[in-house]
């Protein structure tokens, strides 16, 4: 396989507080990697990092065989091939869904007003917004700003996608809508690395799925080790806890599964 990002001895502190700590995984070319774990695990920190919104403390970051921290590298090259997913949206207010979609390619990319605007309807076709390119983000429901967000992301023809939970803002019933074309996006061979409470999700559409917990990755493997037989004992605990809060999540084939039910 073809590896596209590969982390390093990572790590990430702020003052005195060790938020990352000698983290190593890889991500491979089509490849989805759900990263799981509770809250202030480092999930979000570890893909701020990557992206370099964050500055890491040490460690390296390979991508396409050069060390992206060192400082002879473009940043800014190198993030055009990141695409970012925010809880928030970070929608433009002052854009309407259109121009949210073209302002990056035409000040970043350098296209052309008529290609930026030819890319942006193909994405908006492909989440769904294409009928609403008129309307400002204040007129949108959290699930369809989420979905021109995604949009946005994709009209700049990134190698990776990042979510960053993308789903941990919005109202319920929106959620399954922005799940939907996150598993279209997985299932069009597009790379995905994704940090998410959603336990389902994450069971059926990653090829890896990677457990964080205080700062560190703790486990990792294909799902159905995860969710089935988690080696673990740290593992063990928080998918009791989330299987707890979300009963239909638990694998009904899997005797570790029914091992953690009875630990409820």
């Amino acid at each position: 396989m073809e590896k596209i990002i590969d982390i390093q001895h990572l790590s990430k502190t702020f003052g005195n507080n060790v938020v990352l700590k000698d983290i190593d995984f890889s991500v491979n070319k089509g490849e989805v990697v759900c990263i799981i774990g509770s809250s202030g695990s480092g999930k979000s920190t570890l893909l701020r990092c990557i992206n370099l919104l964050e500055k890491p403390s040490g460690g390296k970051i390979i991508y396409k065989s050069e060390n992206i921290l060192d400082d002879k590298h473009d940043v800014r090259e190198y993030r055009t091939k990141l695409g970012m997913v925010f809880q928030q949206f970070n929608l433009f207010n002052n854009h309407d869904v259109l121009g949210n979609c073209t302002v990056g390619q035409i000040n970043v990319l350098k296209r052309s007003k008529e290609e930026a605007k030819k890319i942006a309807m193909k994405y908006l076709q492909v989440v769904g917004m294409d009928q609403y390119i008129n309307a400002k983000p204040r007129q949108l429901s959290g699930g369809q700003k989420q979905r021109v967000a995604i949009a946005r992301a994709l009209c700049m023809e990134p190698e990776v996608m990042l979510f960053d939970e993308p789903t941990s803002a919005l109202d319920p019933e929106m959620v399954g809508e922005v799940l939907k074309v996150m598993r279209d996006l997985a299932e069009s061979g597009l790379t995905m690395l994704i940090v998410t409470h959603e336990m389902g999700f994450a069971r059926d559409v990653a090829d890896r799925v990677v457990f964080m917990d205080k700062g560190v990755i703790a486990e990792e493997g294909p799902p159905e080790q995860i969710f089935n037989n988690p080696k673990q004992e740290r593992t063990r605990e928080f998918l009791s806890r989330t299987l707890q809060q979300n009963p239909a999540y638990i694998p009904s084939d899997s005797s570790e599964a029914q091992k953690i039910v009875k630990a409820i």
